[in-house]
């Protein structure tokens, strides 16, 4: 990476490390104890500003398959205290309701070859710096500022159903992607008419009538078959609410149907629900960090902080994915467990400790065994 010093590059790789390495609650205090610089320092060093998106995209570009799509969702953060920065109420998807706390939206690049995800950027939810802008603008706003990295990747970006409205949708379609998301199931939408014209003046008609989603035509709903073998429907509709032609597949689900849709109307149909579902592995992301890697256990109340501790902690479960599942072959990896990888970089921390204190090399032929032992001790799959 350019502009940036060895010594902030030796301190990236060791908090980084330690983020991978700490079990239990992983903030400024556990790193001065287990880390080798001072408590104060990590607190110095986080509040200046690092570019998490040019090292996770430089990252992705050359370990992953190169086959991408950018997805985005936010995530509740529990956070309690009254002069946090962007301390509000948010909605919780793990309690379903709205809690008090901090809010970041993520994005991540989802290896469609690799089927998992690498975080790219986060941004901190600051409603309160943009009073006169609803939470869509404010997401719009932080995926446009970074969407001249993001296009290097991909030019298709997908979310979920509460992307679907047209403020945002326009806002990432003006910055040249192509947007795959979800409508609801009684979507209004608009049959595109390809009859004759009436000759004489006056506009040509563009519509026909309204899709009845209980009795689609189906000389305008074709019949696709999807990759796992399920029987859909798909056509190019108006959207009402969205006031432009999208592509709509309509999937089978228990006794009624899913509504998927894309802005680029020349996509196929079993393209479109492949990404849509790949973008639940930004879930996976999320997951792993707030368990494994501290994402929730930043104790500062500044918003540099809160930034560096935030990617810092999604960024973890890159470098462990591509140090210990994606550099293996495919037909040779098995499921990414990083509740292991962190198991056996706390054995090699401890070690380390314990190798430098006693004088122990642990290099010699005679103790590769042992220390093979050690480092996989109390790994679910050793």
């Amino acid at each position: 990476m350019k502009n940036i010093n060895a010594c902030r590059q030796r301190f990236v790789v060791k908090a980084v490390t330690l983020f991978l390495s700490i079990k239990g609650r992983v903030n400024f205090q556990q790193l001065g104890r287990y880390g080798k610089y001072s408590e104060q320092r990590y607190r110095i060093q986080f509040e200046k500003p690092f570019d998490f998106m040019e090292f996770n995209c430089s990252l992705v570009r050359e370990h992953a398959s190169g086959h991408y799509i950018i997805a985005l969702d936010p995530s509740f953060i529990a956070k309690s205290g009254r002069q946090t920065p962007g301390i509000g109420y948010f909605w919780s998807g793990q309690a379903a309701r709205t809690k008090r706390g901090l809010e970041m939206l993520g994005m991540a690049a989802i290896d469609v070859d690799n089927h998992t995800g690498f975080h790219l950027d986060a941004c901190q939810t600051l409603t309160g710096n943009h009073p006169d802008r609803s939470l869509a603008g404010i997401y719009a706003d932080c995926f446009t500022g970074h969407s001249e990295k993001l296009s290097e990747l991909s030019r298709v970006a997908v979310a979920d159903a509460w992307f679907t409205k047209k403020s945002f949708i326009d806002a990432v379609c003006g910055a040249g992607f192509q947007f795959v998301g979800r409508m609801r199931d009684d979507a209004n939408l608009k049959y595109l008419y390809t009859g004759p014209q009436k000759p004489g003046r006056g506009r040509p008609r563009v519509y026909d009538s309204k899709v009845n989603h209980q009795d689609i035509k189906t000389e305008h709903f074709p019949e696709v078959v999807l990759e796992d073998g399920t029987l859909a429907t798909t056509a190019v509709v108006y959207a009402v609410s969205l006031r432009r032609k999208v592509r709509v597949v309509r999937v089978p689900f228990d006794k009624k149907h899913r509504l998927y849709f894309s802005t680029d109307t020349e996509m196929d149909a079993a393209t479109i629900v492949r990404y849509y579902r790949l973008r639940f592995q930004i879930e996976f992301i999320y997951r792993d960090a707030k368990q494994f890697t501290g994402l929730e256990n930043c104790q500062a109340r500044s918003e540099n902080k809160l930034d560096s501790h935030f990617n810092m902690a999604l960024t973890a479960t890159n470098v462990a994915k591509v140090a210990h599942w994606i550099s293996i072959p495919k037909k040779e990896r098995g499921a990414f467990s990083i509740a292991d990888i962190k198991t056996m970089n706390h054995n090699a921390l401890l070690m380390d400790r314990f190798f430098s204190t006693f004088g122990v090399n642990p290099h010699l032929r005679k103790n590769q065994k042992h220390v093979k032992e050690l480092l996989l001790y109390g790994t679910i799959a050793a």
